[in-house]
């Protein structure tokens, strides 16, 4: 892909001559009359990779045009244009983020000589992002596809500015191994960090764990607690399945987020609060806002960026590499001899759908490993492949054809723990709650069933 150039120069000769010396490099360029034009075309798209600015143009000079780009994050790189005698500007400049600069009257073979150094220090950066990102999340997941690298470099450039992330995606996924590479990134490394579930206590339990309590704020409480927030302070705090929350949490949650302090349960006063947030959740948000489940500015205030952890399925490519992993850690485990990723056993696995994502492809092979003779792997252990049941009509649709597997497969985990969802819900490689909403799905609840709390 071509390298992408914006020329901003008031003078439109220069800007001429400029783009005909470096389209005849090969580069694509573009032209802005002055520094404000220059600004308001960073602001779209398609990227631009480094920008060429005159130093004195009017509205918005070369300087200024620095000093807002330097700002802003993942900015080009800037190379200013100066005028004889302006040497003391360029200094200031290249202290300011300026990358190189040339002067007018210019000579070509100057210019493309700078030109061609910028762009080879940003093609060099990039990559070196692009595989410390990647470096990173490989530390908490394995991956070989193209759709986890994007997600390891979205996850390299937002680690290190402290901004409020939710990290969206289907359970199994590997939401909080996302979270650990977004920690590992942060300044906030090597300070505290802490987790806690949303969907596992009460909401007057869940508060007085995340806020804090008093000796004596409720029956139980035999001693003063900090709370979650404040054990976090200077670090960060994940708050996984962050849509199970109830309303009266979410509002006190919001304050939270928006003063910096919390109030323990029981006291009559606040304790400052300095934590970065993260947010973890298989529900639907906006679906949930719009149901009046979940708090419309608690939502924006946690979308700050969104990262989306994409499925199994969508990543077939991930499975093989996934798959010696798990048979590696198992058998090593056990104590078994190596399991080899046999052709037929990669096709095997290929062919299922994995509606419980990388968790139940880990449960799947943790299990057949255990169940199989030394050495070999049974493949009848494992999840079926994508033949669609006989009752389904012909013609049936992929979302149809995946809806009926995934309903004999809860069908059969549920009869194989005999009822008990938290052991079906586990075998299947999902949580008791994501179990509780399939069953809904798949008109498999009794009318007396209570609802997932």
């Amino acid at each position: 892909m071509k390298a992408r150039v914006l020329v901003a120069d008031d003078d439109a000769g220069v800007r001429y001559t400029l783009r005909g010396l470096l389209e005849d490099d090969g580069l694509t360029v573009e032209e802005a009359v002055d520094g404000e034009a220059a600004l308001a075309r960073l602001d779209s798209e398609p990227p631009v990779d480094l920008v060429l600015s005159d130093l004195r143009m009017p509205r918005v000079d070369g300087m200024e045009l620095l000093r807002r780009v330097a700002a802003r994050p993942h900015a080009p790189r800037v190379i200013l244009i100066t005028a004889h005698g302006s040497e003391r500007h360029a200094v200031e400049a290249m202290k300011l983020g300026a990358l190189d600069y040339f002067r007018k009257p210019f000579d070509v073979d100057d210019v493309l000589a700078v030109v061609r150094r910028a762009l080879g220090m940003v093609r060099l950066e990039a990559e070196n992002e692009r595989l410390s990102g990647e470096v990173n999340l490989l530390r908490s997941l394995v991956f070989v596809s193209p759709a986890m690298a994007r997600l390891a470099l979205l996850i390299q450039r937002v680690g290190p500015r402290d901004v409020t992330v939710l990290i969206t995606g289907e359970s199994g996924t590997g939401k909080e191994r996302v979270a650990e590479a977004l920690v590992r990134a942060s300044p906030r490394a090597d300070k505290p960090y802490v987790r806690f579930n949303c969907a596992a206590l009460t909401p007057e339990l869940a508060e007085a764990e995340l806020f804090g309590h008093s000796k004596g704020a409720f029956t139980g409480a035999v001693r003063a607690r900090p709370g979650l927030f404040r054990e976090a302070s200077g670090g960060t705090l994940l708050l996984d399945e962050v849509g199970e929350l109830a309303l009266p949490l979410q509002a006190k949650l919001l304050r939270v987020l928006q003063e910096g302090e919390v109030r323990p349960v029981g006291e009559d006063r606040s304790f400052p609060v300095d934590v970065r947030v993260l947010a973890a959740t298989h529900r639907d948000l906006p679906q949930r806002v719009a149901e009046g489940r979940f708090r419309e500015d608690l939502y924006y205030r946690l979308k700050v960026v969104t990262l989306q952890v994409p499925p199994l399925r969508s990543r077939p490519e991930d499975i093989a590499a996934l798959a010696k992993h798990f048979l590696a850690r198992h058998t090593e485990r056990f104590r078994m001899p190596p399991v080899p990723l046999t052709p037929a056993l990669l096709e095997r696995l290929t062919a299922h759908p994995w509606p419980g994502n990388v968790r139940e492809l880990e449960n799947a092979l943790e299990s057949a490993v255990v169940l199989s003779p030394d050495g070999t792997l049974d493949l009848e252990l494992l999840p079926g492949g994508t033949t669609a049941p006989q009752s389904l009509p012909t013609g049936a649709t992929l979302r149809e054809k995946l809806d009926a597997h995934e309903r004999e497969l809860i069908l059969a985990a549920l009869a194989a723990s005999k009822g008990q969802r938290t052991e079906a819900a586990k075998a299947l490689g999902i949580g008791r709650a994501t179990l509780h909403d399939k069953l809904r799905k798949h008109g498999l609840l009794s009318e007396d069933d209570e609802p997932e709390r």
